[in-house]
């Protein structure tokens, strides 16, 4: 092909393209053909710079793989994941020295380098895995306690307040938020709210930026959440191996979808001797269903399969997760998420045993209030990349951050919003957490003043 230059220059496709050249190709077939005023070359040029723009504020990230360094758009890298993922070799992401070790998921045919879990505050700012501080969300309470970090096999091991099995007759279930305003009380052990939270957090649905709208679906969003599980170990076993999210349900593959679950499920049959086995639900909740002596739990991908709550559950879940039904019900867009342990009756049918109810934006962005509401919805339409801060086990009288805004410049940006209720026990956290992080910004949206303040974002 003829450049603008007046030279040759022939160019022919890899035999297994990066992913820019993906992208850059992708964008070239949108545009109109090459004519004498647009060469191939340009167009290849100014998507180049295009891309560039984009990622300006992040640095490219480089691996060692076997001995080997690799840039993240070296064309070898996808091989050496692959074998790395086939040897079980951990990558190092160079971004800082030491290294910080990395692994590889399996994602259909893909393989993708993944960050060790709750090891994003080791990585450079500027790096793709870092993440902010943990205590600046209610995370950091729980390290060292509810989580446990093993250095050596990088595996988050979980001590949980709920039990993942039951002896003897079934006692009513409960709201799985802990109802101590204790955080010391809160701090040793997760709640069902903040396991779900932890899950989200680490399969990196609380971050956001405006170029992937359209884009989170349930397929990602499930695979993403059983990675992260497979990361974490409860009473020594993968989380995974009790974790069930719905596989995107299609009528032309009922059968198969359905003989997977019932293999799933068979872990948590009933036996004849022991105590009952439990497994952990986390689905999005599509209606619930009033029934003789309770309701039914109906969630999206689980057609056919209702789980049951007694007449006493559901007047608790009621008043416990009022504002999460609540800010579902005000807006037609958003998701409610339920996480709830369950087991199967000796008549095949599926309990739940306790549950807690989070309620997402249309994008999948945690929130816990109108105002946090219209915060994630203006950080949607920007493209700077946001972090959604989560409380975790925090209790709701306790300040955390609403957002990050990392890449941020000249410096970081935290942001708050403070609700109406506030008192100055509230304002006084607040402003010791702000000086704790002198490195960063901060905005802060007091709700009972006043309408939200302009986000200094593009």
């Amino acid at each position: 092909m003829k450049s603008c230059a007046g030279s040759l220059t022939w160019w022919s496709p890899p035999s297994q393209p990066s992913a820019k050249l993906l992208i850059i190709s992708t964008v070239i077939a949108s545009h109109r053909p090459a004519t004498a005023d647009t060469c191939a070359d340009c167009r290849i040029n100014a998507v180049r710079r295009k891309l560039r723009r984009r990622t300006r504020r992040t640095r490219m990230r480089r691996f060692e793989i076997a001995g080997a360094v690799l840039n993240e758009d070296d064309l070898a890298l996808s091989a050496a994941i692959a074998a790395a993922y086939r040897d079980r070799i951990r990558p190092i992401c160079l971004c800082r020295q030491p290294g910080i070790p990395m692994y590889v998921a399996a994602m259909g045919e893909q393989h993708v380098i993944k960050r060790m879990p709750l090891s994003g505050g080791q990585h450079d700012p500027d790096c793709d895995s870092y993440e902010p501080p943990v205590d600046l969300s209610g995370l950091g309470a729980l390290m060292g306690s509810a989580i446990r970090l093993d250095p050596e096999s990088g595996m988050a091991a979980l001590r949980l307040e709920f039990s993942l099995t039951r002896t003897g007759s079934r006692a009513a279930p409960t709201p799985g938020v802990s109802e101590s305003t204790s955080v010391k009380s809160e701090a040793r052990r997760l709640s069902l709210r903040a396991l779900l939270h932890l899950l989200w957090n680490e399969a990196g649905l609380t971050k956001w930026t405006s170029a992937w709208t359209g884009k989170r679906h349930w397929w990602n969003i499930r695979w993403h959440l059983i990675e992260a599980a497979k990361t974490m170990l409860v009473k020594g076993a993968p989380l995974s191996e009790v974790l069930l999210v719905p596989e995107p349900f299609r009528a032309e593959n009922k059968d198969a979808i359905e003989q997977r679950r019932a293999t799933a499920l068979s872990v948590i049959r009933p036996q004849q001797t022991g105590p009952r086995k439990l497994m952990v639900l986390v689905g999005e909740v599509k209606e619930f269903q009033a029934a003789r002596g309770g309701h039914r739990l109906v969630v999206k991908h689980l057609p056919g399969f209702p789980l049951l709550l007694d007449d006493r559950a559901w007047v608790r879940v009621q008043a416990r997760f009022k504002a999460e039904l609540a800010l579902w019900a005000a807006n037609d867009a958003s998701h409610l998420i339920a996480v709830a342990t369950f087991g199967l009756s000796a008549a095949g049918l599926a309990i739940v045993e306790e549950i807690a109810l989070i309620v997402v934006a249309e994008n999948w962005i945690p929130y816990e209030s109108a105002q946090e509401l219209r915060l994630v919805e203006a950080l949607a339409k920007t493209r700077e990349q946001s972090i959604k801060g989560l409380r975790f086990a925090s209790p709701a009288d306790q300040p955390i951050v609403a957002a990050l805004l990392l890449q941020h410049r000249p410096r970081p940006l935290a942001l708050f919003v403070v609700p109406a209720s506030a008192d100055d026990a509230y304002q006084d956290a607040l402003d010791e957490m702000i000086a704790s992080r002198p490195e960063m910004d901060s905005w802060i949206w007091h709700a009972g003043r006043g309408e939200m303040p302009a986000l200094p974002v593009r």
